[in-house]
This record gives C-alpha cells, structure tokens and sequence, in this order.
C-alpha cells in the first residue's frame, strides 16, 4: 500500500500532522509563558538541553534566526538564566553557549505529565510499530530541517 494510491490518506495523515503541530505549539506556548520566557527562547533553550554546548554561529543554522537574531536570543536566555557564556577551551576566541542544567530539569519538570501519558500511549503499540513510528518522526524531523536550511539561503 502506498499513499499515492490512497490519497484520502494522505489527506488524512497531512491534515493530522497540521493539527498535532498545532497542538504542540500551543502546549509549549504555554510552558514558555510559565516560565516567563517566549516561546522562540523557551525552544532555543530545549534545543541546546538536546544538543549540548553551541557556538552562536551553530545554533543560528539550527534555528534559521539571523546573527543579530542569535545574539538578542542568548543575551535573553542568559538573563532569564537558561545559559551561559564560556570561552571556548580549545579556541578561546570562540564562545560556546552552554544550557544551565538547573532550568533544564526545570524545564523537563513540564513535561512530566505529558511524558507519562505519552508512554502510556506507546504502551499500546508493538515494538515493531514503534520503530516504525520512530522512523517516521525522525524522517519528519529531517524534512523540516531541511526546510530550514534552504529558507536560510
């Protein structure tokens, strides 16, 4: 089965993924906002928690944000304490942004609730049918970087 020949599916499916984009959005929105930051920060912030130590030129290609952009973005992430500056050790003429791991496990206390529901949901599935949704996911992940790139050029 492919969906070129189910296109009711594909609907379907593109119509869903909009409206769980949606979804999550808004549910971020509002941890940003419980945690006095906006939104584009509140992510920065979880991408560098993912991530680990960036320079300001590598967390700009990951986000798309201009370098005037990156740089009001970590003066306001270093002043709401989710990160610091650090001379480079093996350049240092270079600064890394490094998260603060005390409001990243802040952070992750927001999503406890969700992540206990969300496990309860994959409970449901088979281990097959979650590599396949993984697969997926990490597919979906890649489409929208690529995005982000090529709007960067």
């Amino acid at each position: 089965m492919t969906l070129s020949n189910h296109p009711e599916r594909l609907k379907d499916l593109i119509r869903s993924l909009r409206k769980l984009s949606a979804r999550m959005v808004l549910f971020q929105q509002k941890t940003a906002h419980s945690l006095g930051v906006v939104l584009t920060d509140f992510k920065t912030a979880d991408i560098l928690n993912e991530t680990g130590p960036l320079t300001a030129g590598e967390l700009g290609k990951i986000t798309g944000l201009s370098t005037g952009s990156v740089t009001a973005l970590i003066d306001r992430l270093e002043q709401a304490g989710f990160v610091r500056r650090e001379k480079d050790p093996n350049d240092r003429r270079r600064v890394i942004i490094v998260p603060v791991k005390e409001r990243h496990n802040e952070i992750k206390e927001h999503y406890a609730s969700i992540s206990m529901d969300m496990a309860e949901l994959c409970a449901q599935y088979t281990e097959e049918e979650l590599l396949l949704i993984i697969d997926f996911i990490e597919k979906t992940i890649a489409i929208h970087e690529k995005q982000i790139r090529e709007n960067q050029e």
